[in-house]
């Protein structure tokens, strides 16, 4: 998967992936942007969220009929100091319907041990290139 990242000025940039769609990212006006556009870390909350709700709506997919509603809150707990990674992250699931809490509850752990690939990626190792001028510096 390639995803194709273009800066546009100042802090603001748009992403675009395989499937064609933008997502615009922008800093705060705090750390010389416009907000403009959603920041990486928000964007990596909603990554996992959304990630976790597709696993979870995949394995609940029977039963979401008895759901009338599905809000997930992703919390992150940054660090102090630079780099101000998230610490911890919290993934609330506000389901209404009627669902037994075990059968959810399993569709949870399920999709964070075995399916979501934002979830399993937060532990990758992550390396960097540069290429300047068309060159590999």
């Amino acid at each position: 998967m390639i995803v194709n990242t273009i800066w546009h000025g100042q802090r603001a940039f748009t992403a675009v992936g395989d499937s064609g769609y933008e997502i615009k990212m922008d800093a705060t006006p705090k750390y010389g942007g416009e907000g403009q556009g959603v920041t990486p870390t928000e964007m990596l909350l909603g990554a996992l969220a959304g990630c976790i709700g597709i696993d979870v709506t995949m394995i609940l997919n029977r039963y979401l009929h008895e759901i009338t509603k599905l809000e997930i809150e992703t919390n992150g707990v940054r660090k102090e100091g630079l780099p101000s990674g998230f610490t911890d992250i919290e993934v609330i699931f506000k389901i209404d319907g009627a669902v037994d809490a075990k059968r959810i509850w399993r569709a949870i752990e399920l999709g964070k041990a075995k399916y979501c690939a934002v979830s399993d990626s937060l532990k990758a190792n992550i390396t960097f290139q540069l290429i300047l001028n068309g060159e590999r510096a």
